[in-house]
């Protein structure tokens, strides 16, 4: 490398030499070159390399000219040197060209794939080797390998000559130790202490509880990232004047960590003062605006509520026909009051469309599963709230471990390029787990999952558990985007085999398979389909069974279709903090087969966030069968406890014989549960959460009659507390529980045929 940079300056100079060398009369004006001959190329044409040239054959010859050539050809990258000089009216412009990379690699990497290399740096097999983009490309990998928390990584280039001018190309990589965080301290805090403010941040200190997480990786980035997150914590909090003097990063004399010190300037706690609304809107009810507001004159100061009031505002004047507004929060400051007076100004915005949605990050799965979950398409009118809405959307594909949606100038003033980059997490499970379930007894399970199954957004599950009660093995796909419409689409195969003796007195096997489809009817608003077919056979009944049981016994096909429509409003699917959701489920058994039945469902839940990090939860279900024409069989039945109703045993609330104690099942259910979710004292990272819990229902009706039938219709109680923990391998949680024990226990089957139970669950 030293030699070719060697020989462009050697080129330069002699170039200007021969230049000032040239005798005095070549060097008059108005000589005329009757042919330019260009020596030493061997890959590029002669006539490419005049093209280049300031003048040709038959101009009349000009300095000023020769050295505006020898810039233009130095600057295609395609030369490693170039010279000219006369031969009476001939002009030789000799050239040595560039190699040709032959074969670009990677050595010594371990951490980072050669595949993630390849799509960073420029150079390319095939394509002309120069010392700019090599340096260029060294600055591009150290880039990653600081991204990742390795900054002492070294990058040394290394290049193979070949024959025909050619070249191996090798990255020689030290990867180095990953650089952590040892200590992160605030300057200027007093109101918060600073424990509190490392939680807001995103970097952490370097634990050995993070290491299956980054951000206890020193990353210049994050620290930026990090800078914004206080800002927004403390205008959160009141503090209108907050800012951050300074974010500092030293290395520590071992090169293996960095001390970070960030130096604020905290301000004073403001209040809100009067709150108003203006518009320029004709005909524009403000009053009935104000319900949309979420900021109160006395309350402290807190920029999320302004945010999250303009973005209603917008959304409410959308509604109202307005396509294009822009909302103005107007904020008049008093220092001496420590008061924030707010005016709302709507007025119309800018007329911005979307021109382009680009896509970055996304290395397997496809921009199509990305694209399909926006609500703005290219040409579309501009909106923040369905921008929002779209990024919630991508976020509960569960696909990516980050999702960052930005807005950039587009090629015209009423254009915007909407950038979406986002970071892809494993969607791949191999499952193999053994534990034990209050339930199930000792268990053992293997699954393989998919949920982005070639990058298309497909599902893909297998899964054999065997346990104390059950043998099950089941497998299915979806297909999300059924036919390139907003069309879900499934099938599903299933055998199960369930030993419920200690319950009912008898054991049941399952085989069958299903069809489903899905679709959205409007945003947040979905309704599912599917059919069903399977044989349900009840054998090894017990000899000292209840007689309604023995009755049961025997092979039945069940023929089925069913509908679910899912009205959906909460934060997130898997872990909400707040909003809320509503489930209404149609069963029809009886299209063909031997079982005939109705059955009918509701479910819903509400979530409030009571502070950060707190959350309470309410969430309800209930159900009803009814036989057509025939009795409701006891594998269809409702059978509340265990994981249905915590505290209880499996089946344990609801009707049985009085005499065998066997649970035969109930015609309709309800149950109830409200829940605190609260920290516990563990670093958020860990997600580790406390719980404290309400559950109530009952289980009654069991479709069959005779003085031995014990129908309770009490409502069943339990309180308890638990544990959950977002593990690696999955939610698991730990729950203690005390449930009542009515004057008529004897109608308790947790009470009466299991006392030895000390109602508790694990699950």
């Amino acid at each position: 490398m030293r030699l070719c940079l060697t020989n462009l300056r050697l080129g330069v100079v002699l170039a200007g030499a021969i230049l000032v060398a040239w005798p005095a009369h070549a060097q008059t004006p108005g000589d005329i070159i009757d042919e330019i001959r260009v020596d030493g190329n061997q890959r590029i044409e002669a006539e490419t390399v005049r093209t280049y040239m300031a003048f040709k054959a038959g101009d009349a010859f000009d300095p000023q000219k020769v050295n505006e050539s020898l810039k233009e050809l130095f600057a295609t990258g395609l030369f490693a040197d170039v010279t000219m000089r006369r031969e009476g009216t001939v002009l030789v412009v000799s050239v040595i060209e560039n190699p040709i990379i032959n074969r670009l690699a990677f050595e010594g990497n371990t951490r980072i794939k050669d595949e993630t290399l390849e799509q960073e740096v420029q150079l390319r097999p095939r394509q002309v080797y120069t010392r700019t983009k090599i340096q260029n490309d060294v600055k591009r990998i150290l880039e990653v390998y600081r991204r990742s928390g390795r900054f002492a990584a070294t990058v040394e280039p290394k290049v193979i000559q070949l024959a025909q001018n050619r070249v191996d190309l090798v990255f020689e990589i030290d990867e180095g130790p990953v650089t952590g965080v040892s200590r992160i301290s605030f300057i200027g805090n007093s109101n918060f202490g600073d424990g509190k403010l490392r939680s807001v941040i995103q970097t952490k200190e370097t634990r050995w509880w993070r290491i299956l997480s980054s951000d206890d990786n020193y990353d210049p980035d994050r620290l930026t990232f990090d800078r914004e997150l206080l800002r927004r914590f403390y205008l959160s909090e009141g503090y209108a004047d907050f800012r951050v003097v300074s974010a500092v990063a030293e290395l520590t004399p071992d090169r293996q960590d960095f001390f970070i010190t960030f130096t604020i300037e905290e301000g004073e706690r403001y209040r809100f003062g009067s709150v108003e609304i203006v518009s320029q809107f004709e005909n524009l009810d403000l009053e009935a605006l104000r319900a949309e507001i979420k900021t109160y004159e006395g309350e402290d100061y807190d920029a999320n509520k302004v945010e999250e009031s303009i973005d209603n505002l917008t959304d409410a004047v959308g509604d109202l026909g307005f396509a294009f507004v822009d909302i103005q929060p107007l904020i008049d400051r008093n220092r001496e009051e420590l008061v924030i007076n707010l005016t709302y100004e709507v007025q119309e915005g800018p007329r911005v469309f979307v021109e382009r949605i680009d896509i970055i990050g996304n290395f397997r799965t496809l921009d199509e599963v990305i694209r399909r979950e926006f609500l703005l398409v290219e040409g579309d009118a501009f909106s923040t709230a369905k921008l929002r809405r779209s990024r919630q959307r991508i976020n509960n594909l569960g696909f990516f471990s980050k999702v960052e949606l930005t807005t950039i100038p587009g090629s015209e003033p009423d254009k915007t390029i909407i950038q979406v980059e986002v970071e892809e997490q494993s969607t791949g499970e191999l499952t193999i787990g053994a534990g034990f379930s209050t339930q199930d007894g000792p268990l053992g399970d293997i699954s393989i999952r998919e949920r982005n199954l070639l990058g298309k957004g497909q599902d893909l599950r297998a899964r054999f558990r065997l346990s104390g009660n059950t043998r099950e093995f089941d497998v299915g796909f979806t297909e999300p985007y059924f036919l390139g419409e907003n069309l879900s689409a499934g099938v599903d195969l299933f055998h199960i085999t369930r030993d419920v003796q200690e319950q009912s007195s008898f054991d049941q096997r399952t085989n069958g398979g299903g069809l489903r489809i899905g679709y959205e009817i409007v945003d947040r608003l979905s309704q599912s389909w599917r059919y069903v077919v399977r044989s349900d056979e009840i054998t090894d009944v017990s000899g000292s069974a209840s007689r309604i049981i023995k009755e049961q016994e025997g092979e039945n096909i069940t023929s089925l279709v069913g509908q679910s429509i899912l009205y959906d409003k909460r934060d997130n699917r898997f872990d909400p903090s707040e909003g809320y959701f509503l489930r209404y489920g149609t069963d029809f058994a009886g299209v063909g087969g031997s079982v005939r039945f109705l059955r009918n469902s509701v479910a819903g839940g509400k979530y409030w966030p009571v502070t950060e990090n707190w959350t309470f939860g309410v969430t309800a279900r209930a159900g009803i069968i009814a036989g057509l024409g025939k009795q409701v069989r006891i594998n269809d039945r409702y059978f509340l406890g265990g994981d249905k109703l915590r505290g209880f045993q499996p089946a344990g609330v609801g009707p049985r014989d009085k005499l065998t104690q066997d649970s035969l099942g109930a015609k309709r259910f309800y149950a109830a549960t409200a829940e605190l979710s609260f920290p516990v004292g563990f670093p958020e990272e860990l997600g580790v959460s406390g719980k404290l819990f309400v559950d109530a229902g009952n289980a009654a009706d069991p479709d069959d009659v005779g003085p031995e039938i014990d129908d309770s219709e009490l409502i069943r109680t339990s309180v308890g507390v638990g544990l959950a923990w977002r593990s690696p391998v999955g939610p698991l949680r730990v729950d203690l529980c005390m449930k009542d024990l009515p004057a008529d226990a004897q109608n308790d089957l947790s009470a009466k045929r299991f006392r030895h139970c000390p109602g508790s669950r694990c699950a």
